[in-house]
């Protein structure tokens, strides 16, 4: 049976929209070409390792925190809930969750008006703390939102640290405008890099639960 597959990725290239707008945060692509010397056409990448849709490590918002090669493959393959919250204004707290009656061990993908936006929105929706503390305490696997923050001016990162002190996924930065909200089979695969604060990612929706099962 034909499935839908939902590539909800951010396409990386030099105008793609960064946080804040941020220059130093804007990819480069550097490229050397001579193929009348019988050199090879070659491409060097000057990237932020939040561009674009990534994934956070805890090392990101905690001291001494965990790095991304921590973040296992088994909790970022896996089935996962898109959850429409596109009338929330603002920050998604606890009451905008609730009626999603969001479960232990679920990965959670929040589809808002970000998905919607082509440029940098400095007032995108975001995971209010009580939001953040609520599925925390519920014991989530993880969280993914379309915007480039999981949170917004919070000088002491409660959201983040939240979820990442428990070993709760962020990914950041997804596309879910053309994606209905239900359940998915979800594939997120960061570059394997090691040592850091976060990964870019190439995240994909197959329809339907238990794709591989």
């Amino acid at each position: 049976m034909a499935r839908t597959i939902y590539d909800v990725s951010m396409l990386i290239h030099e105008g793609v929209q960064v946080y804040k707008n941020k220059d130093e945060k804007r990819p480069r692509f550097e490229t050397t070409s001579d193929f009348s010397t019988g050199s090879s056409h070659e491409t060097r990448i000057h990237m932020d390792a939040h561009t674009g849709t990534h994934i956070d490590a805890p090392l990101h918002m905690i001291p001494d925190g965990k790095t991304i090669e921590t973040v296992k493959l088994k909790q970022l393959v896996g089935n996962c809930r898109v959850l429409d919250l596109t009338d929330v204004e603002g920050g998604i707290g606890r009451a905008d969750l609730e009626p999603h009656k969001p479960q232990p061990g679920e990965f959670l993908l929040f589809k808002t008006k970000n998905s919607w936006d082509e440029e940098f929105n400095y007032e995108f929706i975001y995971l209010a703390q009580d939001g953040a503390e609520y599925l925390a305490d519920i014991g989530i696997t993880g969280v993914g939102i379309d915007g480039l923050g999981v949170e917004r001016a919070q000088p002491g990162h409660e959201t983040h640290t939240a979820l990442l002190s428990k070993d709760i996924v962020i990914i950041e930065g997804l596309r879910l405008k053309n994606v209905p909200a239900g359940e998915y089979f979800m594939v997120a695969a960061p570059l394997k890099l090691t040592g850091i604060d976060a990964a870019p990612a190439r995240v994909m929706l197959f329809e339907g639960v238990g794709f591989l099962d």
